[in-house]
């Protein structure tokens, strides 16, 4: 397969865009050959690093913009700027209309040449020449109000506006949600990546009612998984996790078991692993037969050891009891990515040996409960 066909094949194969015969075709590739798997491993780190950078320029355009406008309107304050450090102020803020104001004033220039020309005594103005110079003028003026329009649009979609600043004490409304757990006793966890998706403001409710402020300090769409960063001074954190992350997949018909958030309390499910695939042979997740519901996803799933091998991803709509969970060893791979992004990411420590290996089940969910919470997300 020749380099532009490849690299348009697994582009395709991370977009979702293979259909299924294809996608099988491009698993078993995955699986024969390690340089393909290594590829798409980095291609879709690459499309995530390209993603994410985008999305900081774009906010920290935005932030810019808001605040030199409300520095302008006295809404807040700002350090007094001198020199060539107020001209790029200047520049910067006033560039939009700079380019507009020059639009104009090349339309008045042309509208003045008109009127020079139509007065002039070398030629007495004709009934046609004033019509034309009506014209000129009025459409001047309908421009200038357009443009003023434009300008009024601008400010109110990058919220410049004081008043449509959001009120940081006013109570947040959360629309949807999903199941989390920790995987290091600082407050970082792990939930499904779809689950965060396009989030705006995030909250982890404990088992016993308590809410903390979180952040997302990376996703992996291609593996659905996201790792969430509780950003709260009320947050305690525990002495250690008494599971562990299990870094293989585990054998099938293995019983395991999940806590989520399917509702406001936390429910338990059990069942027993299906598949070491999942959908369509994807080797990224594994079958797993067991009650799920909406809510549920982003939850651990664990093995009679008391061990992590999944994180609960997506139920299949078209067969009813169908569901799949990324697997563990993932986890891994996403902290070794996050490291090189996020230094304060380089001390997390993953638990490998869990506490709760020869317990009976109650015990073992009893000691799990309070470090799964429920991802309320706006």
């Amino acid at each position: 397969m020749e380099d532009l066909q490849l690299l348009e094949a697994v582009e395709r194969y991370i977009s979702g865009g293979m259909n299924p015969d294809e996608r099988v075709y491009f698993e078993g590739l995955r699986k024969s050959n390690p340089e393909i798997d290594q590829l798409v491993v980095e291609h879709t780190f690459f499309l995530q690093q390209l993603s994410r950078f985008d999305q900081t320029r774009k906010l920290k355009h935005s932030l810019n913009e808001i605040h030199m406008d409300l520095s302008e309107k006295g809404s807040i304050s700002s350090p007094r700027l001198e020199g060539r450090e107020r001209v790029f102020y200047l520049f910067n803020r006033y560039k939009r209309t700079a380019a507009i104001a020059a639009t104009i004033a090349g339309v008045t220039a042309v509208a003045i040449s008109v009127l020079i020309s139509t007065v002039s005594p070398n030629k007495p103005a004709s009934e046609k020449d004033i019509a034309y110079l009506k014209r000129v003028v009025k459409q001047q003026d309908n421009q200038i109000r357009q443009q003023d329009n434009e300008l009024k649009k601008v400010k109110s979609a990058i919220g410049t506006d004081p008043k449509t600043v959001a009120d940081p004490k006013a109570p947040v409304t959360y629309k949807t949600g999903g199941t989390g757990f920790l995987i290091d006793p600082k407050g970082y966890l792990v939930t499904s990546a779809h689950v965060v998706k396009d989030a705006s403001a995030i909250a982890l409710q404990s088992n016993d009612g308590k809410e903390y402020a979180a952040t997302v300090a990376f996703v992996d769409d291609a593996r659905d998984i996201a790792i969430l960063k509780i950003n709260d001074n009320a947050y305690k954190a525990p002495a250690s996790l008494p599971y562990s992350i299990r870094n293989r997949t585990g054998d099938i018909a293995e019983p395991i078991f999940t806590l989520g958030y399917p509702r406001n309390d936390i429910v338990y499910g059990e069942g027993y692993l299906a598949a070491l695939t999942g959908h369509y042979g994807d080797t990224l997740s594994c079958q797993i037969a067991i009650a799920a519901n909406p809510g549920n996803s982003g939850g651990p799933i664990l093995n009679r050891n008391g061990e992590v091998i999944g994180v609960l991803s997506a139920r299949q709509t078209s067969a009813e009891g169908v569901v799949f969970a990324t697997k563990s060893k993932y986890i891994y791979t996403i902290l070794s990515q996050l490291e090189k992004s996020d230094s304060g990411a380089q001390t997390i420590r993953v638990p490998s040996t869990s506490k709760l290996r020869g317990m009976d089940r109650t015990r073992q969910v009893d000691k799990i409960r309070e470090f799964v919470y429920m991802v309320k997300v706006n």
